[in-house]
Parts: structure tokens; C-alpha cells; sequence
């Protein structure tokens, strides 16, 4: 008797829950894998439609004030439009490098890079506002970047004001680099499967339509809109299905054994696509479908900070001691915000309760949540940069 309850306890463990979950989800997700590479092509190219407007826009955009408040409303408003923290950044590394901008200045900048970056999966959560437990769920899951970079400027924009530590830190760490490197590059498989759909887009609007100058960077940004929007609509629906014919236990499993090992996966993903605001936006759909909880995408989204640094670091290696300084800036900042919001489990809690309180107001009135990203975001930081 005990022999055979061993024995199916034997064959039930090795069936079901293994083989079968995995091909669910090899089969289920080969539709959202093509959807997600169709984002990233809308991605690419709403990058692209910005170059079309002209070498100096992204540039512009940068305001180069003594006020670190200042900066750091042009660092996030330069981020919300251009809608890449690591095209910003390297812009930075860029002005830094040539002395055009110093140290000092760029480093708010840097910080505000970081809160931009955060808006695309905010604005993906809206397009769950049609559905009560998606809505909540899906806002939940986009603001906890936010809360995440807003604490963290809270505490280390008045600690560099007071001590300039950031700035010390990184410059020591830039001489003892500096000159050890050997000019490394990586080039993302991603980006080399993207290129040639991105190029297509481009020659459909130069070549085919006909536009020029500003107003084919214009018809880009409009068509990459357009692309962004469809494709995020039909993973919602796709991801919806999934969550019909299997609960995800294996991805919430995958997500949420260990928190490290998971920020270590932010990271890698990160560093793979070159985007925070991807990586980010991506696990929106999934939270709203109920495959992740907010407490497995949190670590994903720390990972995701650290990540996006990566990008800045190389590019820096090719120019000075000064331009790899602040490339080191944005990593050490999203460092110290990882000790600081992540590693103690009781200031852990607080990024989670900023962004079920907005949750909540949001699912009060829905007009709250669009008006958070419209004065937060938009608003504020254009204000600041058209004033002063």
C-alpha cells in the first residue's frame, strides 16, 4: 500500500505541474514574444523620429542652470519627450566630456533622467482604465518606478547638495578606471533585430511618403505612437487569454523565489534592451492580467534602475575621466537608492505604500490618474524649463 502511494506521488510530481506548465507557457507566449518585439520596434523608432528633428533638439532640451532643482526638472523633461534614460544620459556623458556642461550641473540632471524615465509604463497603466481590477493593478504595477525614483531623489539631491558626495565618489572611482579600459562596446542582439524595421519605417516615411526635415521626424514619432499603442492593446488581450488557461505560477514563481536574484534579472534584461522604461512597461500588462503580483515586479523594476546605466558606462569609456564620472554618477545614484529603498525590509514597504495609495485614488476617480501623470510629468518639469 505504501509502495503505490509512493509510486503515484512519483508520477504526479513529474508530470503535470512540470512538463506540461512549460510547454503552456513555450506555446502561449510565442504571440506576446512578437508583440513585445513590435513595441520595442515602436520604441526604436519614436527614438529615430527625434534624430529626424534635428541634431540639436534632444540637446536644447537641457537646461544648463546653477539651480540643481532647476536641472533636474530639464534632465526629466528632456527624458519624458525623448522617452529613453540612457539617450539622455549619454547626451549628458557627451556635454560633460566636451566641458560644455560640468559635473555639478549634470549630476541633478542625471537624477532627473531617472524620474522621466518612469512615465512610459505609467502611461501604459492608463490603458487599463476600462477595467475596475485591471486598472488597479496595471497603475500599481506602472507607479512603483516612480514612488522608487522619487524617494530616492528625495534623500540623495539634498545629501549632494550638502556634501557632493555622488560627485566625489564617482570621480575617485573615474581616476582609478580611467585608462584601464580598452574602448568596450556592446551591441545589442535586440537592437541589431530591430535596425532593419526601424530603417524600414524611416524609408516608408522619407522615401515612399515623401516628408522631410522636421516634419519626417514629426510623421515618425506619429506612426511609432500609433504602433506603441497597438501593440501594447493586443498584449493586453493576448496576456489576458494566458491568465484564462494557465494562472503564470511558474513565471510568479520565477519572479518572486528570490528578490536579489530577481534584481540581478532586471539588470541582465536591462542591459539587453538598453531601456529601463521597456523592461518596466512590459510587466504593466502582466500585473494588470494578474500573472505578477506588485511585490514580484518591485525588484524586477530595482533592476531595471541599475540596468539602464549600463549604456552611459560604455559610451563614457570612449571620451574622458570627466565624461566616465557622471556615466558613474547614474550608477552609483541607482545604487545608493537600492540600499537605501530596497535592502531594509522596512523602508522596502514605503515605495509599496505610495503606490497602492495612488492605486487607490486613481480607482476613486479616474480623472486623478491622468491628471498625476499630466502635472507630475508633463506639467511641472515643462514649466520649470520654459520659466527659468
Amino acid at each position: 500500500m505504501k509502495t503505490m502511494t509512493m509510486n503515484e506521488a512519483k508520477t504526479t510530481s513529474k508530470n503535470p505541474t512540470t512538463s506540461i506548465n512549460w510547454k503552456q507557457i513555450l506555446i502561449s507566449y510565442v504571440p506576446v514574444v512578437f508583440l513585445l518585439f513590435l513595441f520595442l520596434v515602436g520604441v526604436k523608432s519614436l527614438e529615430s523620429s527625434f534624430k529626424l528633428l534635428g541634431a540639436g533638439f534632444a540637446q536644447g532640451l537641457l537646461n544648463n542652470s546653477a539651480n540643481p532643482f532647476v536641472a533636474l526638472m530639464s534632465g526629466m523633461f528632456a527624458t519624458v519627450l525623448i522617452q529613453s534614460s540612457s539617450a539622455t544620459t549619454s547626451i549628458i556623458v557627451g556635454l560633460v566630456s566636451s566641458g560644455t556642461l560640468s559635473l555639478d550641473a549634470a549630476i541633478p540632471m542625471v537624477m532627473g533622467a531617472n524620474l522621466g524615465t518612469s512615465v512610459t509604463n505609467t502611461l501604459v497603466s492608463l490603458g487599463y482604465v476600462s477595467s475596475n481590477k485591471s486598472f488597479s493593478r496595471a497603475f500599481a504595477a506602472g507607479t512603483i518606478h516612480d514612488c522608487f525614483n522619487f524617494l530616492s531623489v528625495a534623500v540623495l539631491l539634498p545629501l549632494e547638495i550638502m556634501t557632493g558626495f555622488l560627485g566625489k565618489s564617482a570621480n575617485y572611482l573615474a581616476h582609478l578606471l580611467y585608462g584601464s579600459s580598452n574602448n568596450m562596446t556592446f551591441d545589442s542582439p535586440i537592437k541589431a533585430a530591430i535596425k532593419p524595421f526601424v530603417g524600414g519605417i524611416k524609408s516608408l516615411v522619407v522615401n515612399i511618403l515623401g516628408f522631410e526635415g522636421r516634419s519626417a521626424g514629426l510623421a515618425l514619432a506619429i506612426l511609432s505612437a500609433i504602433l506603441i499603442v497597438i501593440s501594447l492593446a493586443l498584449i493586453v488581450k493576448t496576456t489576458k487569454k494566458i491568465v484564462e488557461s494557465s494562472r503564470g505560477e511558474i513565471l510568479e514563481k520565477l519572479l518572486s523565489s528570490n528578490p536579489y536574484r530577481t534584481i540581478a534579472l532586471g539588470t541582465v534584461l536591462t542591459f539587453a534592451v538598453q531601456s529601463s522604461s521597456i523592461t518596466t512597461s512590459l510587466l504593466v500588462p502582466l500585473a494588470a492580467s494578474g500573472l505578477l503580483s506588485l511585490e514580484a515586479i518591485f525588484p524586477v523594476t530595482v533592476g531595471a534602475n541599475i540596468g539602464t546605466t549600463a549604456t552611459a558606462l560604455l559610451a563614457s569609456l570612449t571620451g574622458n575621466v570627466h565624461g566616465l564620472a557622471i556615466a558613474l554618477v547614474h550608477f552609483l545614484f541607482n545604487v545608493f537608492g537600492t540600499l537605501i529603498w530596497f535592502v531594509p525590509p522596512f523602508t522596502r514597504k514605503l515605495p509599496l505604500l505610495m503606490t497602492n495609495f495612488l492605486a487607490r485614488m486613481s480607482m476613486k476617480k479616474r480623472r486623478y490618474g491622468f491628471a498625476y501623470v499630466a502635472v507630475v510629468f508633463f506639467i511641472v518639469p515643462m514649466s520649470f524649463s520654459i520659466i527659468f
